[in-house]
């Protein structure tokens, strides 16, 4: 067979954190429109989650939570990571509390890597990859943390959250637009953290402007033009000294495909009275727009297009 233009993993967030969603990710694995799952172990329905992972033979990774429901680690009473409540600050709050100084990195540590054996614990191995949920796993401090948990694990695949075009759609409210825009400030300075702690990440990386009711087959396929027209972010990637621009692209490795890892969240709406991470399913979840994304990336016109364009879908653990 002649070797493919991109290797493209598809991976669907969130497994575990309902049976609604758990059931449409495994639906949609099946349909062929996602080949990678990030699994969140303090979720309701993660030991669903594992066992649907190992019957199906889906390929799984850890979604590392630090920003929502609770804590795996039983050793946090009082922690700087919880409030008052004993549950994770949430994603806004949580990065105040980091900006702040507030926040202990020893016990961000303590919590990633409870997070990790309690993974093995439900799934038997190792997570192929580990990204954070929210995208946590980029800001500063966390990161150096995050990093040397990814290195004593040897957990060889992260994410990193630049994504070319972000600033040329049109689509994302302004509001939501500058909390992407600060992830991708962090993604560029944690570049050469993830690289001294020799992980590694796909060269090129979608979802911020496909997401929900942006997602479209159109959509899609624009991003992954812009993929297929990038250079390799994964090894040379040179931050900026503004830490802003990132789309002035480079020429690939022609010597091998691009990689590419597209970000989604399909699945059912979850139950208002159901899943969630100890604090009930979320407005995101709950939205209608996680039924949209199962359609769009389980369209037949979608999976010709990935045959048409060589575009071979795969997971982490295929790179």
């Amino acid at each position: 067979m002649p070797q493919p233009k991109v290797k493209l993993v598809v991976t669907g967030d969130d497994f575990g954190y309902c049976p609604r969603r758990n059931r449409g990710i495994v639906e949609c694995f099946q349909s062929g429109g996602v080949s990678n799952v990030s699994l969140l172990v303090n979720a309701t329905s993660a030991v669903d989650a594992a066992d649907l992972a190992k019957r199906h033979r889906i390929p799984i990774g850890l979604h590392a939570n630090l920003s929502e429901g609770a804590p795996v680690s039983h050793n946090l009473k009082g922690s700087t990571l919880l409030n008052e409540d004993g549950f994770f600050h949430g994603k806004t709050e949580f990065r105040k509390v980091l900006q702040s100084g507030q926040l202990n990195m020893y016990e961000v540590e303590q919590e990633l890597r409870a997070q990790v054996k309690r993974f093995c614990e439900l799934v038997g191995h190792l997570p192929y990859h580990m990204d954070g949920h929210q995208h946590v796993h980029v800001l500063p401090e966390v990161r150096e943390v995050f990093a040397q948990v990814l290195a004593d694990f040897g957990i060889c695949y992260t994410r990193i959250p630049v994504e070319p075009g972000l600033h040329a759609c049109p689509n994302i409210p302004p509001q939501l637009h500058d909390f992407y825009t600060q992830v991708q400030k962090d993604a560029l300075l944690s570049v050469e953290v993830f690289r001294r702690h020799r992980i590694r990440w796909p060269d090129v990386y979608l979802g911020l402007t496909t997401m929900g009711e942006n997602m479209s087959v159109a959509n899609i396929k624009q991003a992954l033009g812009y993929a297929l027209g990038a250079r390799c972010l994964a090894n040379s990637l040179t931050v900026p000294s503004t830490g802003t621009q990132t789309d002035e692209i480079a020429a690939p490795d022609t010597d091998r495909p691009i990689t590419v890892e597209l970000m989604v969240h399909p699945g059912y709406p979850s139950d208002p009275l159901e899943g969630g991470c100890g604090q009930g399913p979320d407005d995101f979840s709950q939205s209608e727009d996680r039924q949209h994304e199962l359609e769009t990336l389980t369209d037949p016109s979608l999976l010709a297009y990935y045959k048409q364009e060589s575009i071979q879908l795969c997971a982490f653990r295929d790179l």
